[in-house]
C-alpha cells in the first residue's frame, strides 16, 4: 500500500494522546445510515465504507478468560464467586460499578480519534428482559431499564464523537451454542434452540430494540445473534462446523428479520453463520436486501485462500461480508490481516477493546491481592473475608477506567498505521545528549517485522493444523513478535529467545556526531555454553559501526552482567531520528538494555 505522509503525521500526533478527545481520521460531521450497495457498505457519501470497529467485549458480558478466571468460564460463575465472597448486595453494587466504569466517554472518544469509527457493542439479554424461567406470567416479556440505558447512553456518546455503534446479541436467552462462556449458557436449562419460549423473547428484544432506534443513523447496523455453535442435525458436531443445512438458524434469523421491519426499514442486518459465524450451508438467498454476513476470524493465515469462502459467498449472494470479530494474537498478525481485509474491500472488528493481557489496546491491570482471589475461585486458597474482597473489587473497578489502563500503543499503531506505512517509527524518546543514556532493550521500535525488528515466530496459528508458532513467548510488555518476560530482581523487561540472524531497530535522538561506547546489559541463556561465541552486529543506516564480542563466561540463565564497551560513531540525527541496529549473529542471550555513553576528548 502506498505510504501517506499525512495519515503519519496525524499518527504521531495522535498516539501520544492517552485519553484522547474526538479528533480522528475517520470523523464525519454528520449521520448517514449505512447500509448495502451490491456487494458494498456505503454511508451515502462514500460508494465503499470500511467498517473499522473495535468490540466491547467484558462490558456487559464477562468472559472468563478476560480476567484470568477461565476455568470459571461464564460471568454466572464469576458472578457466584463474587457473591460468596461479598454478598448479593455487595454483588449488585460491583455489577452497578463495573457498567458504570468500564466504558466512559472518553473511551469513545479515544476510539475515534486512533482510527475506529465503529463500535460493536456485546449485549447480554439479561440487562434487557427476564430469563424466561424468571418471568411471572409465562409467555410475557418483563423488560428491565438497564440494557436500554446503557445504550442510549452509549449511542449519545458515538453520536458526539461521529462513530457508528453496532448492536449484537452476544448472550441470547437460553444461549446459542456449546462454548458456554461466549452466551453465559447454563447448560442445564434449554438452550435457544432447544426451547420456543427463548426463540420468542429473542425475537420480541430485537422488536424493542428496533421500536427504539429506528430513527438513529449512529446505530450502524443489527448483529443479530452472535457466533452459534450448535450440531441441529447431529448432536456430536458441538462446534456447528460440519452441519450441511443449519435450518433452524436460517429460520429463526429470517423470523427476526421480518419483525425488526415491521418498524425498521433502514438499519442494516448482520447475520453469522454457524459454526462462530463461519458456517454458512444452507444459505441459498437472502430474505432482506440490506443484509450483511459477517464472518469471524482467529489464528489461521492471512491469505487469500483463508477468506476464498467467503468471497466466494459475497459473489453468490450478491450482499458484503463483513469481518465481525477477530484479534488475540500479535502485532504482525494483525496488520497482515488487517491489510488482507481492506485490500479485499472488507471492514473489520477488533477483539476486544480491553481485557487483563497485552494484546488489545488497552489492558486492565490486576489489583493487589487479585491472585488471592483466583487461588480462591480455582479452590485452590480460602474465601478472602468480606472486608478484604470489598477491597480488592474496589481496586479492579478503579482499575477497569481508562484513565486507569495500560495502553499498548504497539497494538494502536498495527490495527492503523502500520498497515499502510509497515516502516519503523520510535517507540520511546531516547536522547544522546552528552550524558550515558540507558535504552530498554525491550524499547525497539513500532514497525512490522523486517522493519522494526526480525523475529523469527511473530504470530500464533492455533487453529492451523501443524503450526507451533506462538509470537511474544514470554507474553509481557509488549505485542510484536520479539520475546519479552520480566526481571524479577529488577521489575524491567528483557528480551528473551533470541535466535541467530534476529535484529532490533532503536530509532534515537542523537543530538551531535561523534564517539559513543556501547555496552549491553545482558545474561547467557542457560542452554548456552562457554564455547559459544556471541557476536553483535551494531549498524546505522545500513552502515555496520562496530561489532562486539560478548564475553561468554558470564553467568547464566538471569544473573545479568554489563558486557565490555566497544567504541562506535554514530551520526547526529532529523527531527525523526537515527536508528540503530543491533544484529544478532547468534542467539542465546537475554538483553535487558543498550547503555550508551559519548566519548569525550
Amino acid at each position: 500500500m502506498a505510504y501517506t505522509s499525512l495519515f503519519r503525521i496525524k499518527w504521531l500526533l495522535n498516539i501520544g494522546l492517552f485519553i484522547a478527545g474526538a479528533i480522528g481520521v475517520h470523523q464525519r460531521a454528520d449521520a448517514q445510515f449505512l447500509r448495502t450497495s451490491g456487494t458494498h457498505i456505503t454511508d451515502g457519501k462514500d460508494s465503499s465504507f470500511i467498517i473499522r470497529s473495535i468490540g466491547l467485549g467484558g462490558y456487559m458480558l464477562q468472559e472468563g478468560y478476560m480476567f484470568h478466571v477461565g476455568f470459571l468460564g461464564t460471568q454466572t460463575k464469576i458472578r457466584e464467586k463474587i457473591r460468596d465472597m461479598v454478598g448479593e448486595e455487595g454483588t449488585e453494587q460491583f455489577y452497578k460499578d463495573w457498567r458504570q466504569n468500564f466504558i466512559q466517554q472518553a473511551d469513545i472518544d479515544s476510539m475515534a480519534a486512533w482510527g475506529f469509527n465503529a463500535v460493536r457493542l456485546p449485549m447480554h439479554y439479561n440487562l434487557f428482559t427476564l430469563p424466561i424461567e424468571q418471568e411471572p406470567f409465562a409467555g410475557k416479556n418483563t423488560w428491565l431499564p438497564e440494557g436500554f440505558r446503557l445504550v442510549d447512553t452509549l449511542l449519545s456518546w458515538c453520536s458526539q464523537a461521529h462513530v457508528y455503534l453496532i448492536l449484537d446479541l452476544h448472550a441470547a436467552p437460553g444461549g446459542q451454542g456449546n462454548d458456554l462462556p461466549i452466551s453465559d449458557r447454563d447448560p442445564a436449562r434449554p438452550s435457544l434452540w432447544q426451547s420456543q419460549a427463548n426463540q420468542e423473547k429473542t425475537v420480541a428484544l430485537w422488536e424493542k430494540l428496533a421500536k427504539r432506534y429506528k430513527d438513529q443513523p449512529y446505530i450502524g447496523g443489527y448483529d443479530l445473534l452472535n457466533e452459534t455453535n450448535w450440531g441441529f442435525e447431529d448432536s456430536t458436531d458441538i462446534r456447528g462446523t460440519k452441519e450441511q443445512h443449519n435450518q433452524p438458524l436460517w429460520a429463526l434469523l429470517k423470523r427476526i428479520t421480518e419483525s425488526i421491519r415491521q418498524y425498521d426499514k433502514r438499519h442494516m442486518i448482520i447475520l453469522e453463520g454457524n459454526g462462530f459465524a463461519n458456517n454458512y450451508h444452507g444459505l441459498d438467498s437472502l430474505w432482506d436486501n440490506n443484509t450483511v454476513l459477517s464472518f469471524h476470524k482467529y489464528g489461521n493465515f492471512n491469505d487469500k485462500t483463508a477468506i476464498r469462502y467467503f468471497l466466494d459467498l459475497r459473489n453468490r449472494l450478491q450482499a458484503p461480508v463483513w469481518l465481525g470479530e477477530s484479534g488475540e494474537n500479535s502485532n504482525n498478525w494483525y496488520m497482515q490481516c488487517i491489510r488482507l481485509m481492506e485490500d479485499n474491500q472488507i471492514g473489520w472488528s477488533w477483539w476486544p477493546w480491553k481485557k487483563m493481557g497485552l494484546n488489545n489496546p488497552l489492558e486492565i491491570k490486576m489489583p493487589p491481592n487479585y491472585d488471592a482471589f483466583i487461588r480462591y475461585a480455582a479452590g485452590k486458597g480460602p474465601q478472602p473475608p468480606a472486608g478484604k474482597g470489598s477491597k480488592l473489587l474496589k481496586a479492579l473497578i478503579n482499575n477497569i477506567r481508562i484513565q486507569n489502563n495500560i495502553i499498548h500503543r504497539d497494538v494502536i499503531d498495527a490495527l492503523f498505521r502500520r498497515v499502510q506505512d509497515p516502516t519503523s517509527v520510535r517507540f520511546k524518546q531516547y536522547t544522546l545528549n552528552g550524558h550515558p543514556c540507558y535504552v530498554l532493550a525491550a524499547d525497539y521500535d513500532l514497525g512490522a517485522n523486517g522493519y522494526a525488528y526480525l523475529d523469527k515466530d511473530t504470530a500464533r496459528y492455533q487453529y492451523t493444523p501443524g503450526v507451533h508458532t506462538d509470537g511474544n513467548k514470554g507474553r509481557q510488555y509488549r505485542n510484536d513478535g520479539v520475546d519479552i518476560r520480566i526481571d524479577s530482581a529488577s521489575g524491567k523487561p528483557y528480551v528473551c529467545f533470541i535466535q541467530d540472524g534476529e535484529w532490533l531497530n532503536y530509532t534515537l535522538d542523537i543530538q551531535r556526531s561523534g564517539k559513543y561506547q556501547l555496552q549491553l546489559d545482558y545474561a547467557k541463556d542457560k542452554q548456552m555454553q562457554d564455547t559459544d561465541s556471541l557476536n553483535i552486529e551494531i549498524m546505522q543506516a545500513d552502515k555496520t559501526v562496530g561489532d562486539l564480542l560478548l564475553n561468554t563466561s558470564a553467568p547464566a540463565n538471569g544473573t545479568f552482567t554489563i558486557s565490555r564497551p566497544v567504541t562506535i560513531m554514530l551520526n547526529k540525527s532529523s527531527n525523526l531520528g537515527k536508528p540503530v541496529k543491533l544484529i544478532f549473529k547468534k542467539g542465546g542471550l537475554l538483553l535487558r538494555g543498550i547503555i550508551f555513553r559519548p566519548v569525550t576528548k
